[in-house]
């Protein structure tokens, strides 16, 4: 009962993030807000796979961690790399505040966690993560953005986080979490 109970905090968490972008974009955000967007996501995913790393003594969970902080510092490093090429400053907005106030929640759940309780509620809010990333690049980022190079480069990443939600839907099944 308390594994269902923290899947669905972390579901009901997805729902208002998405929830929440929607509402904070009745305008379409700009070039340097999607930016700004992409970056904090970035930065989310690798400061908690780097708490994952200090936690866990699962080896498919350091594994998973590791990945994560790869993948997500290239994606990090291109995502400026592209803006100073453009001359866009990435720009805080709505979205991006939420997305900060809630990996901040989160990650101060997760170190109150232990063990395999920390293994679970790692794995179960990656899943959720990626896939608000993917629907929201789909659904706003992605169709919001006014410079070709930016939608290539989001549409380049997809199958990435694709592949990241896809590893963390197999270590949420091995660990029991789901």
């Amino acid at each position: 009962m308390k594994l269902r109970k923290s899947y669905l905090s972390v579901f009901t968490s997805a729902v208002l993030l998405v929830a929440g972008a929607v509402t904070a974009y009745a305008q379409a955000p700009t070039d340097p807000q999607i930016a700004g967007i992409v970056q904090t996501a970035n930065h989310i995913d690798i400061n908690q796979a780097k708490l994952a790393l200090k936690k866990t003594s699962n080896p498919q969970v350091k594994e998973f961690a590791n990945q994560m902080i790869s993948d997500h510092t290239s994606l990090e490093k291109s995502v400026n790399d592209l803006a100073k090429k453009l001359g866009v400053t990435p720009e805080d907005s709505a979205t991006s505040k939420q997305l900060k106030q809630q990996a901040a929640d989160e990650t101060k759940k997760l170190a109150s966690l232990r063990g395999k309780a920390f293994d679970k509620e790692y794995a179960s809010h990656e899943v959720a993560f990626h896939q608000t990333v993917i629907d929201a690049a789909k659904t706003t980022l992605i169709p919001n953005a006014n410079n070709a190079e930016l939608k290539s480069a989001l549409e380049g990443a997809a199958p990435l986080l694709q592949g990241h939600l896809e590893h963390a839907q197999q270590l949420e099944q091995s660990l029991g979490a789901k």
